[in-house]
């Protein structure tokens, strides 16, 4: 059985905690901000979960994890 490959955009983007959950960073942080309030923005700084079909799809693509 050959080695499976993780796949790098993932492994950069995503980070799995030690009981395996899937922890991803938001969006809407790059421009358009002027419209936003400093709470909405400084709650994007958190990581959030992934939860359901996308997850398994993760877990797919970080095999090693």
């Amino acid at each position: 059985m050959p080695k499976l490959k993780t796949h790098k955009g993932t492994k950069r983007r995503i980070k799995v905690t030690a009981t395996g959950k899937i922890m991803r960073p938001a969006g809407n942080k790059r421009h358009l901000k002027f419209g936003k309030s400093k709470r909405v923005l400084q709650g994007d700084n958190k990581l959030h979960e992934v939860t359901g079909g996308i997850a398994r799809k993760i877990k797919r693509l970080l095999p090693y994890s």
